[in-house]
């Protein structure tokens, strides 16, 4: 007969996280599971990321805080660029008319991330008060959208945290075909630029592991996290040239 899952702690607003080692393991019903309640304001985000902690739930739930193990990173310098995504690339960044943009447009991202599902789950786990929270992270200068633009349309994008030396993935959406992609490209050609090592993947899917993520134990994550997050955060703005971070060989075209 199996066990009972072990109690799972309540948070009040303001109280510290548990460890993460003591989050739900495999013979539970929720592995990663660390704790409920608390409050989704700025701090409490700040300190959960800065722990390797954070929050996932639906509609209905209380807000859940999440420390799995293993966990799923890109190492940056592992980034498989296929060829189909580079000669994209080249087309893009050798295009008036394409451009990556920074920040210029965090709550329109955020909300079309929520427009859709996550990966086999039923509806969007980013409710209105999680785009709120995010909304204040990026306000605090925490949270960050890389942008795709087409023909001064957005076309995709995705929304991330940075705390010192680590950036956290979140979500992405596309309205048009390998838009959410190329915003991928670019966010991982900033981190090399800065010496980002490590993004931040959450959970493990077959998308994420082709283009070269794999899981590594918690331990050796939030090891990780707590030393880089002493560093400086980077200026997030853009620039043509972090293209040559990803592309060696690439050279803008001149109009």
């Amino acid at each position: 007969m199996k066990k009972p899952p072990r109690p799972l702690p309540w948070l009040d607003a303001g109280e510290n996280f548990p460890p993460v080692a003591s989050a739900w393991g495999h013979d539970d019903p929720a592995p990663g599971l660390l704790a409920a309640g608390s409050k989704l304001d700025v701090a409490t985000l700040v300190q959960a990321y800065s722990l390797g902690i954070f929050p996932w739930y639906s509609e209905g739930q209380p807000t859940l805080w999440w420390s799995p193990d293993p966990r799923m990173t890109l190492y940056t310098q592992r980034f498989k660029l296929h060829r189909s995504m580079r000669k994209t690339l080249n087309y893009f960044s050798n295009n008036p008319a394409c451009e990556v943009r920074f920040d210029t447009a965090f709550e329109h991202v955020i909300n079309a991330c929520a427009s859709k599902p996550r990966d086999g789950q039923p509806g969007t786990w980013i409710l209105p008060e999680m785009i709120a929270a995010y909304c204040a992270l990026h306000a605090a200068d925490h949270a960050h959208s890389v942008e795709t633009w087409v023909g001064g349309k957005l076309v995709g994008g995705l929304y991330c945290v940075n705390l010192g030396g680590m950036v956290f993935g979140e979500s992405m959406f596309a309205h048009a075909t390998d838009a959410s992609k190329i915003a991928l490209c670019a966010l991982v050609a900033f981190c090399r630029a800065h010496g980002i090592s490590m993004i931040d993947c959450q959970q493990n899917t077959g998308h994420l592991a082709s283009l070269g993520a794999q899981e590594i134990s918690r331990d050796e994550f939030t090891a990780h996290v707590t030393q880089v997050m002493t560093r400086p955060a980077p200026a997030w703005q853009f620039e043509p040239v972090y293209w040559n971070h990803l592309m060696p060989h690439w050279t803008q075209q001149t109009p």
